[in-house]
């Protein structure tokens, strides 16, 4: 089973992740973020990644350091379970729909992180929640797994709908881009022969 763990601590936070990419979506969640939490419920479940994450942060301050750092080392974490990438798929796309809200999220496992956000949200807070560190938390995410992500939400109107299409989204596509292609066998999915340079 491809899995990993990732301990991330500094004055700011304190967080261990473990993620197991060949599991059942199982997870256990606690950053002290209710909102947060949630969502990344959600990437786990619909991913079929089991994810176990433990924060502590100076949630006191705000939420920015938590969510950042989550990112971070479940991106660190993602990217050391894959290994050298060999047999994955590598390229996914979807269309998720949530009610009235529609996101499409495309990935590149290619070991060359970038983020292209295009969602936007009519208000600043999901409860407690920054709607700003949404893309805070995918850039950390996509900058440390050494994956391409594109996100965009086409349309939508409730915040709630569009930020759990976003994390759906990811996690449909992420579930299909890193499993194991038959046809690939062990091979490398590149004409180069390696990925991540």
């Amino acid at each position: 089973m491809r899995s990993a763990s990732i301990t991330r601590t500094t004055k700011e936070t304190d967080i261990q992740v473990s993620v197991a990419l060949d599991g059942t979506g199982s997870y256990d969640v606690e950053t002290g973020i209710g909102f947060f939490d949630h969502m990344l419920e959600q990437l786990a479940r619909h991913s079929l990644i089991d994810i176990t994450v433990r924060a502590a942060g100076d949630t006191h301050i705000d939420f920015h350091h938590t969510t950042e750092d989550v990112g971070i080392a479940l991106g660190q974490a993602l990217r050391q379970a894959l290994g050298d990438m060999a047999g994955v798929t590598r390229y996914a796309d979807v269309h998720l729909p949530m009610d009235e809200a529609m996101t499409r999220c495309a990935i590149d496992v290619s070991g060359r992180p970038f983020l292209v956000w295009q969602v936007d949200f009519s208000r600043d807070k999901i409860g407690e929640f920054d709607t700003e560190l949404f893309e805070e938390f995918f850039r950390a995410f996509a900058m440390n797994a050494g994956i391409t992500l594109h996100v965009a939400n086409l349309y939508g109107t409730n915040c709630h709908h569009i930020a759990e299409t976003c994390f759906k989204a990811v996690a449909r596509a992420l579930r299909v881009a890193i499993a194991h292609d038959p046809r690939q066998g062990a091979r490398v999915p590149s004409t180069k022969g390696r990925l991540g340079d």
